[in-house]
């Protein structure tokens, strides 16, 4: 390894190491520790115990049998009991958390703790060797500031960490050709655990066409294998799960609850934000009639032109970075994220790096939108822009009110939408038959 790797992997263990020492002090003697784990974890548990986990009864029952116990404080406790009774993952989730169950929660909790941190290093490596050739300080720079701001993705323990490094791991495979098989693997348990985060990286792969449709295909097998698993293990226990989980996700989105957009939210003016581009929009409407088809269309838009850019050009190394930029950020906007999802932005890096290394406004553009997008998705920026707004009255009438609302308070949709932008404009004026 040479001097310039080795210095960069020591700064990325520093960083990491700083989120997840930093979540770990913060949370771990309060119920609410690793909340989003437990929720996995114990929905598996359920399963185990012939419990249907998608039933709020039965759910609280395992948690609280288990020694579990709810924070005393009661906004915390509201806020707890809708993040951890109320099972909203999929079967293939609980399938993949079931080997935890073995173990005392707590010991699972550091296991996942250290898996989660392990395979996040992993993973940022891996992107790093993506921008040899490109800019080395750029890369450790925007690499760093992403390690360094993950607290809630390890005091929470989502299972965001997994399934996204997962992801990178996948896309570093298939761009570099090498342990092909453990890149279909990886994506399609990351496609198993996130949907929605790994979903358009597939897509990429699977209209970039050639091998790597062939390899979406086989990812796809894999994932409906596991998906197959997991549906003949939850349905003799749970027949009616896909009615339930409907509800379950229906009622922690309405109005006013921890995972629906706008002002109303408790989720609003708190830590982890909804970075969705419905959180936006329903400042100005607060009515889902609007901002869901309003944030479809725009989002739907820019798809459709990046996805007929992909069908119509060759697959090069390049393109693949630009290509992968934009889907990157376009994939946090049209349905529910939240800040641990943006460390997919990591898949900006490599991009960002090889166009600041052709210096020239296009180079600054993608280190100023790249590294605004990393820093407003982030847990420590975030952190100290709510402790700036938290009592700051703003006014809530008229479409200046509303803009200064957003600007203030919401910038990640806004950046992340001018980012996935930014990066498709380059991708569609690119050359690629001259690389």
């Amino acid at each position: 390894m040479s001097h310039a790797r080795r210095r960069t992997l020591y700064w990325m263990i520093l960083c990491c190491g700083i989120s997840i020492l930093w979540g770990y002090s913060v949370e771990h003697a309060q119920p609410s520790f690793m909340e989003d784990f437990k929720a996995v974890y114990y929905g598996a548990k359920c399963v185990f115990l012939h419990t249907d986990p998608y039933k709020e009864s039965g759910f609280l029952g395992v948690y609280l049998a288990d020694g579990g116990t709810l924070p005393a404080a009661p906004d915390k406790a509201q806020i707890f009991l809708h993040a951890v009774p109320v099972c909203t993952n999929l079967p293939t989730s609980l399938l993949i958390a079931a080997s935890f169950t073995i173990l005392p929660c707590w010991l699972a909790q550091l296991l996942w703790l250290a898996l989660t941190g392990g395979m996040f290093l992993l993973a940022a490596s891996l992107i790093s060797s993506l921008t040899e050739g490109y800019s080395c300080r750029v890369t450790l720079v925007l690499l760093c500031i992403v390690l360094a701001n993950s607290e809630i993705l390890f005091s929470g323990g989502n299972l965001a960490g997994i399934a996204i490094s997962l992801c990178l791991v996948a896309v570093w495979c298939f761009l570099k050709e090498r342990f092909i098989p453990a890149g279909i693997f990886c994506l399609a348990v990351s496609l198993a655990l996130k949907p929605h985060d790994a979903g358009l990286v597939w897509l990429y792969f699977f209209l970039a066409g050639g091998l790597h449709r062939r390899r979406a295909l086989q990812t796809l097998a894999v994932t409906a294998t596991l998906a197959l698993a997991a549906f003949l293990w939850v349905q003799p226990i749970a027949p009616d799960w896909m009615q339930e989980l409907s509800a379950n996700l229906m009622a922690t989105s309405a109005h006013g609850e921890i995972n629906a957009p706008g002002p109303s939210s408790i989720s609003f003016r708190n830590a982890n934000m909804l970075i969705d581009l419905q959180n936006v929009l329903s400042v100005f409407r607060d009515d889902p009639r609007f901002y869901n088809p309003a944030s479809w269309l725009i989002c739907g838009v820019l798809l459709l032109v990046w996805a007929i850019r992909t069908l119509r050009t060759r697959f090069t190394l390049p393109g693949a970075l630009l290509a992968l930029a934009s889907v990157a950020a376009l994939s946090m906007l049209p349905v529910y994220h939240r800040q641990y999802d943006a460390k997919l932005l990591l898949l900006t890096v490599p991009a960002c790096a090889m166009l600041w290394a052709k210096r020239g406004l296009i180079g600054w553009i993608a280190i100023l939108l790249s590294t605004a997008g990393i820093l407003v998705t982030g847990d420590i920026p975030s952190a100290i822009l709510l402790t700036f707004t938290r009592n700051l009255s703003l006014p809530a009438s008229g479409f200046a009110g509303k803009l200064l609302i957003v600007a203030l308070l919401q910038p990640a949709p806004f950046i992340l939408l001018a980012m996935s932008f930014f990066y498709l404009w380059v991708y569609l004026r690119r050359d690629q038959e001259s690389n």
